[in-house]
């Protein structure tokens, strides 16, 4: 029995005394996955802080440059007129001319290039590339106009006029050299207001492939001294650039009135601006597929210079709308009114003298009147309320240009 005990004791001393070598290696195991989450979690930690102190040094490199460049002193944009050697004239945007030195780091310098000048001392320090066309760009309308030949009323004849002197040629220019003849360069509309003169034109825009370009005649004249004429330059060579072109030049009479021999030196200096235009018109380099539309409701102020052959030869009245022409003119802005047992001949007849712009008015009041009645549709006692506060307000206009 004793030895019993002690075969037992010795069997259980040695099972206790072996080692469990599976469970260390699995604890070992989980520890060096553990250990390696561990070195796998700061490498990224790591990472990202190496990643946002390169960014945060490209901050701070940004910041100091920006800060040093709004220290430095601000330079003068001016224009090259001559180079003598080393040194050149150049031109202020204000007009002002100055003879000065060239960095001897430039090269290639010409004539004409813009160039960045100190302050202090005028010397041209830097050669800088400036569209110079930037200032007109913003006259080229991007988004063509809506307005289509359909929607005017009351004009067949003159769509008809400015279909050829401005679209035809645009659309074929060959059947014009096959004729052997050259056609207009441009067309003037005159009339009252409203009768359909710039209607006309941004029809002309929305049928053609062509460049439009809109300026009124009063953004032409500039305050300075040859900035005016500079403008239309510059203008004729976007139209160029960008050929086949249409110029649109709403209220010409602000720039091409009749020239005195005195004046101002306000007039004086629209008179320069005038004559760039007419140079640019009828001057040394051809207009090409460029084409020139011009508005005015005083025609009767004009320089001849402007209307004589070879410049804006074919004139187009725009008068106001006959019988006729105002029915086709109610037609087309009623065209989606919601009518209610409305005989447009009888407004038509209320309308004598009326222009197109007064009966689109004539419309939209009549319009007003049922919403005024929450109604949705229009019957003939709103035309007739609307032709008539149409007529008053046009009097009252009428009597206030008169009377001052």
């Amino acid at each position: 029995m004793a030895k019993t005990d002690a075969i037992k004791k010795m069997v259980y001393s040695q099972t206790v005394q072996e080692p469990d070598y599976e469970a260390e290696t699995k604890q070992l195991v989980a520890s060096i996955e553990r250990l390696e989450r561990e070195n796998q979690l700061i490498s990224n930690t790591l990472n990202r802080i190496e990643e946002e102190s390169s960014m945060l040094k490209e901050l701070f490199n940004n910041a100091n440059v920006e800060l040093n460049n709004l220290k430095k002193p601000a330079l003068l944009v001016a224009e090259v007129v001559s180079l003598h050697g080393d040194k050149a004239t150049i031109r202020l945007p204000n007009g002002n001319k100055f003879f000065c030195y060239i960095s001897k780091e430039l090269i290639d310098l010409q004539s004409g290039d813009s160039v960045l000048v100190d302050q202090k001392s005028l010397n041209v320090v830097d050669k800088i590339n400036i569209n110079n066309n930037y200032d007109v760009e913003k006259y080229v309308i991007i988004e063509k106009p809506q307005e289509n030949w359909k929607e005017i009323g009351g004009l067949k004849e003159e769509i008809r006029e400015i279909k050829e002197v401005i679209e035809l040629p645009l659309k074929k220019p060959k059947l014009f050299e096959e004729v052997g003849i050259q056609p207009p360069k441009g067309v003037l509309l005159y009339g009252p207001p409203g009768t359909g003169k710039t209607l006309l034109a941004k029809a002309v825009a929305h049928s053609t492939d062509a460049t439009f370009i809109e300026v009124v005649g009063s953004e032409l004249v500039q305050k300075f001294i040859g900035e005016g004429a500079k403008l239309v330059k510059d203008i004729f060579t976007l139209a160029r650039l960008k050929a086949p072109s249409i110029i649109f030049i709403d209220e010409i009479d602000a720039l091409a009135a009749t020239r005195m021999d005195t004046g101002t030196s306000g007039e004086r200096e629209v008179n320069r601006t005038f004559m760039q235009l007419l140079a640019e018109v009828d001057g040394f380099k051809p207009l090409d597929n460029v084409k020139i539309i011009g508005a005015t409701n005083r025609a009767d102020i004009l320089d001849p210079a402007i209307i004589r052959p070879g410049r804006l030869d074919r004139l187009i009245e725009i008068g106001l709308p006959n019988e006729e022409g105002r029915l086709e003119i109610l037609k087309v802005h009623t065209q989606k009114m919601n009518l209610n047992s409305v005989a447009l001949d009888k407004i038509v007849g209320l309308t004598d003298g009326f222009t197109g712009a007064e009966l689109r008015a004539v419309c939209t009041e009549a319009g007003f009147c049922a919403i005024r009645e929450n109604r949705n549709h229009v019957t003939e006692t709103d035309f007739l309320s609307a032709v008539e506060k149409v007529r008053l307000e046009a009097e009252e206009d009428a009597d206030e240009q008169f009377f001052g």
